[in-house]
Order: structure tokens, then C-alpha cells, then sequence
């Protein structure tokens, strides 16, 4: 069960993170609807999401989350916001990286 709440946390932490900017975008209205586009990148984030998810996931540990209902939430709040945290600095690098390559 345990492992299922790390692997759970870690991975919607991922999406989540992925998927906040179009969300975003939809919220200011510079997105009037869902098309094929969106509906592709979204297949493209779910897919990088799971291998992001197993590429971060050896690095998540914890030793004693503690027993119960609450140990179990605690747990996946962590790998949750592990999972974003991680993907949120891979996602600025990429940011970065392409603003530099497009200055040259």
C-alpha cells in the first residue's frame, strides 16, 4: 500500500505540474477550446509524466511514515509535492535553455 501511495503522489505531482500552464491558459482565456493539439500534448504529458514519475521516483525516500489514515495522507502530500517540485525545476530548465538558444 505504501508503495502505491508514493508511486500515486509522485505521479500526479508530475501531471499536475504539467498540466497547470494550459489550465492556466484556458483561465485567461487564450485557449477558447480543446483541439486536437491540446489533446495530443496531453497524451505527450501523461506519457512523460510516467517516465518522469519512474526517473525521480528512486530518489523519494522515506524511512518510518507512521501507521494509519493520516500517515497515509502525510505520505502522499510529500510525493506529491516531490513530484512537482521535481518536475517544476526539469520544466524552468528547459525554459532556460530555450530562451538561450534562441538569443543566438
Amino acid at each position: 500500500m505504501e508503495l502505491t501511495i508514493k508511486l500515486l503522489g509522485v505521479f500526479l505531482g508530475v501531471l499536475a505540474r504539467t498540466l497547470l500552464p494550459y489550465i492556466r491558459k484556458v483561465k485567461h482565456g487564450k485557449v477558447k477550446k480543446f483541439g486536437r493539439k491540446y489533446g495530443e500534448q496531453a497524451f505527450a504529458s501523461l506519457i512523460l509524466g510516467v517516465i518522469t514519475t519512474f526517473i525521480i521516483f528512486p530518489q523519494f525516500n522515506i524511512d518510518k511514515p507512521g501507521v494509519g489514515l493520516e500517515a497515509s495522507i502525510k505520505l502522499f502530500c510529500l510525493s506529491f509535492a516531490f513530484g512537482f517540485g521535481c518536475n517544476s525545476i526539469v520544466s524552468e530548465a528547459i525554459k532556460w535553455t530555450e530562451k538561450n538558444n534562441t538569443k543566438k
